[in-house]
């Protein structure tokens, strides 16, 4: 099988640190029982009937021309030691698979590729709140070698159960090995990125609509935390570009050239990108436009304000002036007097009250 450039080199020296104190003989299912979600042996395009430990699935691949594909779910340090033992994974990789919370990335390392992946969902929610949680993210890490593949997720989501079947039903893929593999968890993953995508542009629509809508509201929250989550989308596709453009264009092997479909994953990747860039700038405006408008129904308020301030004023004044009690005021003794000053404070209050309506301060 032709193979990644600088892989092949590597496998004496994986076979060096297999061997190192000996062969390792002791089985280590029971050892990975809470971690490990599944292993395999792929051969001729099939999988092959399981095995009892994985030194001993590691030289049966090896005796067919095949590969070990394992899945791990967040295992622990001690666990995965004991797996990089057997299959030679460098330690930095190691743990960095450990410890999780790492950027999107391809490493290469002496016969082997590191490829970390973020995965990311979408929280189901009737309406986006100051507190919502609407893009739920987790990762999944691929050690890849000539003859095999270990998969480490962290996260409750992006399980790869249902790629391994779809896997195992494509001849093709399984023929091609672990970059076969390699191709077809980066497009699923990338596939989530869409239909996230598309979710979260109905929430950007609605929180549009209702900022522009006649009624008056109150969305800056909202605006706020819907930006945090697509910022946090945009965390996990973004840095994926220069992981997937080397996959382009570096890698091929030669049961069929795959820079063809890594492609189509990269095209996949910057229309993602395109669209949590397109969400962040315009809620970006989205939220200037809110600003805009709090400051507005502020203005209006303070002019309604200051209107029925300038319209209380004239009785206030009126009666303040008659109100000081002299004894010498014109109109004092007059019989028609307060019948008079009342039909006054109206007519002004009603002349002031038209004015300030004509103007639209009220």
């Amino acid at each position: 099988m032709a193979w990644v450039p600088g892989l092949v080199r590597g496998r004496s020296a994986l076979l060096a640190r297999r061997r190192q104190g000996g062969e390792v003989q002791r089985d280590r299912v029971d050892r990975g029982r809470d971690a490990v979600v599944d292993c395999g042996v792929y051969a001729h395009g099939a999988r092959l009937e399981d095995s009892a430990s994985y030194p001993e699935a590691l030289r049966r691949a090896r005796a067919e021309g095949g590969f070990v594909w394992i899945g791990l779910h967040e295992p622990s340090a001690r666990e995965l030691d004991d797996i990089a033992r057997d299959f030679g994974l460098h330690p930095l990789a190691v743990e960095d698979a450990v410890q999780a919370h790492q950027r999107p990335k391809l490493e290469k390392y002496e016969g082997m590729l590191f490829a970390v992946f973020k995965t990311v969902t979408y929280v189901a929610h009737e309406t986006v709140t100051d507190s919502s949680q609407i893009v739920e993210t987790g990762e999944v890490m691929v050690f890849v070698g000539e003859d095999y593949v270990v998969t480490v997720r962290h996260g409750d989501h992006g399980s790869l159960r249902g790629l391994r079947r779809r896997v195992e039903g494509d001849e093709g893929l399984m023929r091609i090995g672990p970059l076969g593999v390699l191709y077809a968890i980066a497009d699923r993953i990338v596939d989530d990125y869409l239909g996230v995508t598309e979710a979260v542009q109905d929430d950007v629509d609605e929180l549009e609509q209702s900022v522009l809508s006649p009624q008056r509201s109150r969305e800056i929250e909202r605006i706020y935390q819907l930006k945090r989550e697509v910022i946090e989308l945009k965390r996990a596709v973004a840095p994926l570009e220069m992981p997937m453009r080397d996959l382009v264009n570096r890698y091929s092997i030669g049961h069929g050239d795959l820079t063809q479909y890594f492609r189509d994953v990269e095209d996949h990747l910057t229309r993602v990108r395109d669209q949590v860039t397109g969400y962040d700038e315009l809620l970006t405006s989205i939220l200037q436009v809110a600003y805009a408008q709090v400051q507005i129904y502020e203005n209006e308020d303070m002019r309604k304000i200051s209107a029925w301030v300038a319209i209380a004023a004239v009785p206030t004044m009126i009666a303040g002036i008659y109100g000081m009690n002299f004894e010498h005021m014109p109109e004092l003794g007059w019989r028609y007097g307060y019948a008079y000053a009342l039909s006054v404070i109206g007519v002004v209050c009603a002349a002031l009250w038209r004015g300030f309506r004509r103007n639209g301060w009220l």
